[in-house]
């Protein structure tokens, strides 16, 4: 009975604090996922996490200057510390031979490194202000006050005003940063302010979810949105939208089992979403690929199959209705036995064989079929051959490939292209 009223109590805000943890999670969620994005599309995620794990020494110098767990002074002690950590990071990789990534870890474990080092010496102080300073670390949802709900909110509705008033120029940088040198857009001032408001969501996010875990916050929503959408309007609407829940679940297990830490519950959630986008996401998601590779494969087969049908009549010079044993096929082409089966049902469904024991015929829609394979195959050879400078020997493997995707707009180009031809390097004719 204490589970439901525990859930009740949660679902329906019956207490402030739980208002203060729900509307913080789902702040900090949100615009985490949304500004995160940037960083996603940009390949700087690596970032995120040195600038996470950059913030606890700002954390713990802005404490031991106030005495006092004052948010904004901790919140501006992060920032600031996260800025010098990206600078840094930046500086390091332009000035010296380290990569990018080299010089990521190196801040990284130096920052975090002297950040731990501060903690300590803050708890052996034995200071009574500096209980729970350590949440920071992982992370703890509960602590968040109604005064921090205000901070989170101007962080958002700073990063809400930011991405919506330079969205186009930043949708230019992050795809292709040369282009947008070349038509004069302000592109360090762009990236400045990106970075700007990547550490101010990390400076907020740190104390639900912890600096070890804040980079996940900011790049799993993106990365499992990426698997949804391919424009970034959508991406960052899904991307925010899976922050914001990631917030509100993990906070509800944090209240429903308060053992369970809140940080890493928003992560895990947040792994569920984006190890679920790979293998469910229609298109794009692991289970759909597969699916397309075998439909593709079984639309290989028939074509294949279709093809041999009219090379052996047309080497024959037989009647398209004529009767071709399998055995036959099988001297023309390789074909596996089993997948053979499988190719002649596919076409027998589709109207464009006749099977009678183990003799084929074409149909009339197979007839055309076929042809329209073969034409294909040709006139890529055609074009390999006459505009590709390839030798008639090495076309024939390429052409296999290409005559299964090529569309009917790409067949007008090719006969354009190539003046309306009627054989190919081979001298075999190019059916019409």
């Amino acid at each position: 009975m204490g589970d439901i009223n525990d859930f009740l109590d949660f679902v329906l805000l019956r207490e402030p604090n739980i208002v203060y943890v729900v509307v913080g999670t789902l702040l900090i969620g949100a615009s985490s996922g949304l500004i995160g994005t940037f960083a996603f599309l940009k390949k700087t995620s690596l970032l995120g996490d040195a600038i996470s794990h950059s913030a606890l020494p700002g954390v713990c110098l802005a404490f031991m200057y106030m005495q006092e767990k004052n948010a904004i002074f901790l919140l501006l002690g992060s920032f600031v510390s996260g800025w010098i950590a990206t600078l840094l990071v930046e500086w390091i990789s332009r000035r010296t031979k380290l990569k990018n990534d080299t010089a990521i870890a190196l801040i990284l474990s130096f920052f975090f490194g002297v950040g731990i080092f501060l903690l300590t010496i803050i708890q052996n102080g034995g200071q009574a202000a500096q209980s729970g300073l350590n949440n920071f670390l992982v992370g703890k949802a509960a602590a968040i006050q109604r005064f921090d709900i205000y901070i989170f909110s101007g962080v958002a509705l700073l990063i809400i005003f930011f991405v919506v008033t330079f969205y186009r120029p930043l949708k230019i940088m992050v795809f292709d940063r040369d282009y947008a040198l070349s038509i004069g857009l302000p592109v360090r001032i762009l990236e400045f302010l990106l970075n700007s408001a990547i550490v101010l969501a990390i400076a907020v996010g740190i104390q639900a979810v912890g600096v070890i875990l804040m980079a996940a916050l900011l790049i799993s929503p993106a990365a499992a949105a990426r698997f949804w959408t391919y424009k970034l309007s959508r991406l960052l609407v899904i991307a925010a939208s899976i922050g914001a829940f990631s917030g509100w679940f993990g906070a509800f297990v944090s209240y429903t089992a308060p053992d369970m830490p809140t940080g890493p519950w928003i992560v895990t959630s947040l792994s569920v979403f984006a190890i679920g986008s790979a293998f469910f996401a229609p298109g794009s998601g692991m289970i759909s690929r597969i699916k397309l590779q075998q439909s593709n494969s079984r639309k290989m087969l028939s074509e294949n199959i279709l093809k041999s049908l009219f090379q052996i009549l047309e080497g024959r010079d037989a009647n398209s209705h004529d009767w071709i044993k399998k055995s036959t096929l099988f001297e023309h082409r390789f074909f596996d036995r089993i997948k053979f089966q499988k190719g002649i049902r596919t076409l027998d469904k589709k109207h464009f064989i006749i099977i009678d024991g183990d003799k084929i015929r074409l149909t009339k829609q197979g007839w055309a079929e076929s042809k329209r394979i073969v034409r294909l195959h040709r006139l890529w050879e055609l074009y390999l051959y006459e505009k590709m400078n390839l030798a008639a020997d090495h076309i024939h493997p390429n052409a296999e490939t290409m005559e299964h995707i090529l569309t009917p707009e790409l067949e007008k180009i090719l006969i354009k292209e190539l003046d309306y031809p009627e054989k190919d390097p081979h001298q075999s004719k190019i059916p019409e």
